[in-house]
């Protein structure tokens, strides 16, 4: 009899448990962490209207394409006011005159097809260092996902020209190979088979110092957020001490002026 009426007991518990579950539905993980996110951006825009500042800095990487070349940086941020950002900022570029392009050349007895750029006289590398300043202007975009933010920077460039060297013959039928560059190879009449490339040049290199100053608009996705996607666009005025041959009959600048657009990502803490 006790046997019986355990074994009722259990059957009626494992029913119930059964049917309780039936009834109660699933947990909805995703709505829980949404409702956290959105909880925690309230949270933080609150904090931000009443002038509490949300995030000390920020590091972000990021690339970037110019009118006359293209590159990559980093930049670091200290949060001053919930508006006010400084800007500590480093990039590196390869900067090319509009004008330069590369043609195919044929190799030795037509066996191999290259390409060379026509009259470049160096491959201009540069590293430039700046500090500046980053306000926040769009702030009804905030509640929208988007922050508008405008800012400005100044500081050093170091330049460095790298001879554009190319492998040339001197005649057809021979197979002798020899460096050269522009203007040289344009006057001679020799028969240029490649460009050395990226490998070439190194030991003759030679160095330009300048400034830089740049000033632009900045998007950012997520303003509230810990991890930073953002696109930015703006223009660059660049002066340096002396001439920059980049072409060949192409008159040399010292001030150099670009418009950019660049995409970043990093993180705030």
């Amino acid at each position: 009899m006790a046997l019986k009426r355990l074994f009722f007991l259990v059957c009626f518990s494992m029913a119930t448990i059964s049917l309780f579950a039936q009834q109660s539905p699933p947990p909805d993980y995703n709505s829980s962490r949404n409702t956290a996110r959105k909880d925690r951006i309230n949270r933080l825009m609150k904090m931000e209207e009443e002038g509490d500042l949300i995030f000390d800095h920020h590091s972000v990487f990021g690339l970037k394409i110019a009118t006359d070349g293209y590159g990559i940086f980093y930049e670091r941020g200290k949060f001053i006011t919930a508006k006010r950002t400084r800007l500590l900022q480093f990039e590196l570029n390869e900067k090319k005159d509009p004008k330069d392009h590369k043609v195919a050349v044929g190799g030795f007895n037509g066996y191999t097809l290259n390409s060379i750029a026509i009259g470049r006289l160096n491959n201009f590398y540069q590293f430039k260092a700046a500090i500046g300043e980053q306000y926040l202007v769009g702030g009804k975009g905030n509640k929208n996902g988007v922050a508008v933010t405008a800012l400005y920077s100044g500081g050093v460039s170091a330049g460095v020209l790298k001879p554009y060297i190319l492998h040339a013959y001197k005649a057809q039928g021979d197979e002798s190979l020899f460096e050269s560059t522009y203007p040289t190879i344009l006057d001679s009449g020799y028969l240029v088979n490649d460009a050395e490339g990226l490998g070439g040049g190194w030991s003759k290199l030679s160095f330009k110092p300048g400034l830089n100053a740049k000033a632009a608009l900045r998007f950012d996705y997520g303003r509230f957020n810990q991890n930073i996607t953002a696109i930015e666009v703006g223009g660059t005025a660049e002066f340096y001490f002396s001439k920059i041959p980049l072409m060949y009959l192409v008159p040399q600048k010292q001030l150099f002026f670009n418009a950019y657009v660049s995409i970043m990502f990093g993180r705030r803490k």
